[in-house]
């Protein structure tokens, strides 16, 4: 270990090798007896933080199995553990996964592309940082690099009038089954007039569940505590509820084919199926 002073500083500077890597750095002490202690102190943590045999790091693509068999194993919330799959599904198709762990750097995460929007991206930032604070933990890497999230914004279009006119004059548009844009306008108004989350809430509808003599649905699941509630039925809501139920007392008011899914396709998944021209009319 080397202590010594700078031109123009006041402090003691360290500066030694441990397994291969070089520390070098102020004590921010101007007695050389205190210097030394700091620089002992440093060098004892860098050596109890490291493997005491050099090793190559794992591959990220090679950790990755690793950090998901404890994110499955461990106390986590299953949104938490599906976040994390997702995450490193986005991470093992860009060029971060076949490097080793202690090859990645701040400069590395800057550099990576995720398609859709800021939220999607930093759910792979994220993930990443996750895994590389891990691979500190287990002894991998000295210090994990810090990762900069993007910057998200939140929602700024509204569905107004002119929105649900535009959603219905692309479905007519489109080459779909009377039955299929009659469902997609039930959904729409549904959505604007009860503010529903799409596909926790209002997809997964019950029968039992609506309460004809108030006017209200009763949503008993939803992404929040808080989402638990009673949300009134428009004049509209109560119509379409009514058409869609029939006689029927108790079931899905949106049954699937799918027994595990009750959901209505997306707009981007029936759209998918259309040419070019027919796409373009309905985002218009």
């Amino acid at each position: 270990m080397k202590l010594f002073k700078k031109p123009k500083s006041k402090f003691y500077w360290y500066d030694f090798t441990a397994r291969g890597r070089r520390y070098r750095a102020s004590t921010h002490e101007t007695k050389s007896v205190r210097a030394l202690q700091v620089a002992s102190l440093k060098l004892a943590a860098v050596v109890e933080t490291t493997n005491p045999l050099p090793a190559k790091s794992p591959v990220l693509d090679e950790f990755a199995g690793r950090f998901l068999d404890s994110v499955n194993d461990g106390r986590l919330e299953e949104k938490t553990r599906k976040f994390y799959r997702n995450g490193w599904r986005l991470l093992k198709s860009t060029s971060v996964a076949m490097l080793r762990v202690d090859q990645i750097t701040s400069d590395c995460a800057d550099q990576l592309k995720f398609p859709g929007s800021a939220a999607n991206a930093n759910c792979a930032l994220r993930t990443l940082r996750r895994m590389l604070h891990k691979a500190e933990e287990w002894k991998m890497i000295a210090h994990a690099p810090k990762i900069k999230m993007m910057k998200e914004y939140g929602r700024y279009l509204r569905l107004d009038d002119e929105a649900e006119s535009k959603l219905m004059t692309g479905a007519t548009a489109c080459s779909w089954r009377s039955q299929t844009r009659e469902l997609f306008r039930d959904i729409v108004i549904l959505m604007r007039d009860t503010g529903m989350r799409n596909e926790r809430e209002l997809f997964r509808m019950r029968i039992e569940n609506l309460d004809w003599q108030n006017r209200v649905i009763f949503v008993p699941d939803s992404k929040t505590a808080e989402g638990r509630r009673l949300v009134p039925m428009s004049g509209r809501v109560c119509e379409i509820l009514r058409i869609r139920c029939d006689a029927r007392q108790e079931g899905w008011v949106f049954p699937s084919q799918f027994a595990s899914l009750h959901r209505f396709p997306s707009f981007a998944q029936l759209s998918a199926s259309q040419s070019p021209r027919r796409r373009h009319q309905f985002d218009q």
